[in-house]
């Protein structure tokens, strides 16, 4: 008896040393969690050297130190997953606009922290209209710009070179169904930009004639929009040399591609490192429009650092940091303050930008000398839209896209195949039938 209530007591003592432990363990972790910021971001995507001095700033403005944890993604729905489902506790990401869409109906961002003290809140350069833009994404109770902070934004447009093809023939859509061009053109590998070029080709009469806007056009899920897109890619197909990810920015250097549907920065890139051995590309938005498109930061659901994250948004809006990352990855910065409009001027463009919706009330900005593939002039952006979530319609379009992209087959390659399998079948059969006749004789030697 004694001896049982002595063995309760002492698993009484063990299970509250346990409690103990087990707590002082979680406050130990959590402490050494607030040392640490997770970033998840695409690859090539921020000047790392950023990353340094945020550590530093950070000690400056808050007297903490800080570990970065950086890991990079190349699929918005592979980092999507691991957030949803995986549950990952990344402090900060960087979704396109169509996700921090998805992520707000789902319920998995927190709100940014701008409580920053003395700090200065950068956040208020990012150019109102690309804000206005995001905006629209807002769910209800859920403004965007209190969950999300803009990072680079660009077009949709043709990549083309100019020995085999004109601006006059590459300024419409049409080009990409021209077969003067079959088996010289590049497409992306995205399926909402290849939705959101063939649905507008497909009612750019309708464009012309006032009767649908762009923004209606790029946002009409409908089955009916789908399936007409899928009839208007198929037709495209014979012309495409194929759907790349990275690699038509090399394919077109090297002149073996003249047409490349590409996005802005990677154009940008690519004309330079052509010219570098003299070819020549140029880079135009077509003139029935084209998708736009935003980058941003957010705060994840699961994220264990909220205060580190909103720091570091903060400090990615300062203009200094903000030129460093354009330099670093060629795309074109959400900030538009003055240093920024003044690194972007470049005399050897003689045609002028109107950039007043970008930059604002700036000086002279409805008249500047820029490159127009970084900064489009307003008349472009007027013509152009953002291709939001498909919401429940992602299913249907990507199976859509899955036909599109699995009838790459023709007649002569389906009979090739089938012939393949055909002699395979047969020599199974052969070889099973040897095997059932050497059975056979080995029975009858035993018996």
């Amino acid at each position: 008896m004694l001896f049982g209530q002595l063995r309760i007591k002492f698993g009484l003592v063990l299970s509250l040393l346990a409690l103990v432990m087990l707590s002082v363990s979680c406050h130990r972790s959590d402490e050494e969690r607030s040392k640490i910021l997770k970033i998840y971001n695409w690859a090539d995507y921020i000047d790392e050297s950023v990353l340094d001095d945020f550590k530093v700033w950070y000690k400056e403005q808050t007297g903490e130190d800080i570990r970065i944890i950086y890991q990079v993604f190349d699929i918005n729905e592979i980092m999507l997953t691991k957030i949803e489902r995986g549950h990952e506790d990344f402090d900060l990401i960087c979704p396109s606009e169509y996700i921090i869409e998805r992520m707000l109906k789902k319920n998995l961002l927190l709100p940014i922290d701008r409580n920053f003290g003395s700090t200065p809140d950068y956040i208020g350069n990012i150019s109102p209209f690309i804000q206005t833009q995001l905006n629209k994404l807002s769910q209800p109770g859920m403004k965007t710009t209190d969950y999300a902070i803009a990072y680079m934004w660009g077009t949709a447009g043709i990549l083309y070179n100019e020995k085999y093809a004109s601006r006059e023939d590459v300024s419409s859509w049409s080009c990409l169904w021209n077969p003067s061009y079959k088996g010289k053109i590049l497409m992306k590998e995205s399926y909402r930009d290849a939705f959101g070029t063939a649905v507008i080709y497909a009612n750019a009469q309708s464009l012309r004639e006032g009767k649908i806007t762009i923004e209606d056009i790029m946002n009409n899920n409908s089955h009916e929009a789908v399936d007409l897109a899928e009839k208007y890619l198929k037709d495209m197909k014979p012309n495409i040399a194929g759907w790349e990810t990275d690699f038509g920015k090399e394919m077109m250097t090297k002149e073996k591609a003249w047409l490349n549907f590409t996005w802005s920065g990677d154009a940008v890139w690519s004309i330079e490192e052509a010219a570098s051995v003299g070819v020549d590309l140029a880079y135009v938005v077509p003139s029935e429009g084209s998708n736009i498109w935003y980058d941003g930061w957010a705060i994840p659901k699961y994220a264990r650092n909220i205060k580190a994250a909103s720091y570091f948004m903060n400090f990615l809006c300062r203009p200094d940091i903000a030129m460093r990352n354009m330099d670093a990855t060629g795309y074109v910065s959400a900030i538009a303050s003055e240093e920024i409009l003044e690194a972007g001027i470049d005399t050897s463009f003689v045609k002028k930008c109107d950039l007043t919706y970008f930059f604002g009330n700036i000086p002279g900005v409805d008249s500047v000398n820029v490159n127009p593939a970084l900064y489009p002039d307003k008349s472009v952006v007027e013509r152009c839209a953002m291709i939001r979530d498909f919401g429940s319609d992602t299913e249907y379009v990507l199976e859509m896209w899955s036909h599109v992209k699995g009838d790459n087959l023709n007649i002569g390659i389906l009979i090739l195949i089938f012939a393949v399998f055909g002699v395979l079948f047969i020599l199974s059969v052969y070889k099973r039938y040897i095997r059932y006749k050497q059975n056979k004789r080995h029975r009858r030697r035993k018996w």
